[in-house]
């Protein structure tokens, strides 16, 4: 399986936000991530990290303004 987790980072801590992840666009300003599950999460983040070899997205929020 080809998919990732989200992670964010906040206070320099990485949190998982989604696991399994297929999809990820923008979409009004927000990062739009969708999982294999159907689950999915808004943020307003940029990815700051993308690994596919680890199956990792490294997320930082941006201000919500």
């Amino acid at each position: 399986m080809c998919e990732a987790d989200a992670y964010i980072l906040k206070d320099g801590n990485e949190e998982k936000l989604l696991e399994s992840i297929d999809t990820a666009e923008f979409q009004d300003g927000k990062l739009v991530l969708v999982n294999i599950f159907g689950e999915r999460r808004e943020v307003s983040a940029v990815i700051k990290r993308l690994s596919l070899v680890d199956h990792r997205i490294l997320l930082e929020e941006t201000s919500s303004d």
